[in-house]
């Protein structure tokens, strides 16, 4: 017990869990959450909206619950939603799935991709290649799975890769490809030259390429690519989103893999043992949200496209140069303009400063490349327009003081 006990400290802290004394480390999320609540700050930290999702969708869930649908879900989810799943891949992007064998419903994406990099990953001397800046469970999740995590950075203004950097990055020891498009934190899209090279590189080194894809419907120019669908992809490829960023049901905690039969069955044989299967109910209402018509998504992608222009107005009036963002929730900041050194003290500063939270970029980097990053901060768009405007109002003081 003893000897199990180590691993598993050492382990966690190498995926920052834990800290040299053995002491829990709080995500920065919740301990800027925290923050926001104990000052009154307007909280654009946490990416979690304001407002909840669409009615039918709502009623829908309320209806499961009246007739029933309480108790636990097949392993795979309810035959209706890996139906929904599968249409909504072949109506928006022209993939064909066999609902049965190729979807699989998870416990929000965090599940999945947990899910996914224990299935796929054998042992120490495998890597998983990622974006740096990465949402921070993606270290977590390679730390406990034993592997290797190996950034290749996006640069300050528009964060896409150098290609050759990542070339460099994927090797023979590459297992997987992470890929997370629309980005978090950053708010890009990654062009179709990255794309087409992630794909290139994932042949040539026999890689797999897992996608976090839950901001597919919040991109504000032209539509979302999937990397399965470009040519020689699908083959190798396990496509992740969830109903939380679409539908602004975060709290419901309802996502989905796709992708090759087999790859589908590996990830279910350990999703089985981490949750089993979800809350029931929500199952046959996302069924019922992924069947929407086409103007309900279309309308998701231009209010949060009109949310993130006013707050960009807002961070510019400020004195923050802005990173203009072309997807997700998020908008980037450089706060070196304001006298910023450290993101890190910037933003535990600012709810007194200025009545508003943010959240450092340096919390989603190795910290071996924190000072790359050192002045940059991310703020989330997704709350009301009058939560927004008070922000951006509050955030005019830090440069009138």
């Amino acid at each position: 017990m003893q000897h199990i006990s180590g691993a598993w400290q050492r382990t966690a802290r190498g995926a920052g869990l834990l800290s040299a004394d053995g002491t829990t480390v709080p995500t920065i999320f919740a301990e800027m959450s925290a923050l926001a609540a104990s000052t009154g700050a307007v909280n654009l930290g946490q990416g979690f909206p304001d407002e909840d999702g669409p009615a039918p969708v709502l009623d829908a869930a309320r209806k499961a619950i009246a007739d029933g649908v309480n108790q636990y879900a097949p392993g795979r989810g309810f035959p209706d939603l890996l139906a929904a799943v599968a249409e909504h891949q072949k109506r928006f992007y022209g993939i064909d799935l066999d609902p049965a064998r190729e979807v699989l419903i998870t416990v929000g994406a965090t599940e999945a991709l947990a899910s996914t990099l224990l299935a796929l990953i054998d042992g120490p001397d495998e890597e998983v290649v990622v974006f740096e800046p990465y949402y921070d469970s993606y270290a977590a999740c390679v730390a406990l799975a034993g592997a290797k995590l190996v950034p290749v950075p996006l640069r300050w203004p528009d964060f896409q890769p150098d290609l050759e950097q990542l070339a460099e990055a994927v090797t023979d020891r590459t297992r997987v490809i992470l890929v997370n498009d629309p980005h978090n934190p950053t708010g890009t899209v990654f062009s179709r030259e990255v794309l087409d090279e992630v794909v290139r590189l994932a042949h040539r080194h026999d890689a797999i390429i897992v996608t976090d894809e839950v901001y597919e419907h919040l991109v504000f120019d032209g539509p979302h690519v999937p990397i399965a669908t470009l040519p020689g992809a699908a083959e190798r490829t396990l496509t992740i989103s969830s109903a939380g960023k679409t539908f602004s049901l975060t709290g419901w905690k309802t996502g989905w893999v796709t992708g090759p039969a087999d790859l589908v069955t590996a990830v279910l044989a350990v999703k089985q043992y981490l949750t089993y299967v979800g809350g029931s109910p929500f199952q046959p209402a996302i069924a019922t949200g992924l069947r929407l018509p086409d103007e309900f998504f279309a309308s998701v992608a231009s209010e949060m496209a009109a949310k993130a222009a006013l707050l960009g107005t807002g961070l510019r009036a400020a004195g923050f140069d802005v990173s203009t963002p072309a997807g997700s929730y998020f908008t980037v900041v450089d706060a070196a303009p304001l006298g910023a050194t450290d993101a890190d003290a910037f933003c535990r500063e600012l709810p007194e400063r200025a009545g508003v939270v943010g959240i450092p970029l340096t919390a989603f980097v190795t910290p071996a490349h924190r000072q790359e990053y050192a002045t940059l901060v991310r703020f989330a768009a997704c709350k009301r327009v009058e939560v927004l405007a008070d922000a951006a109002e509050r955030l005019a003081g830090i440069s009138r003081a």
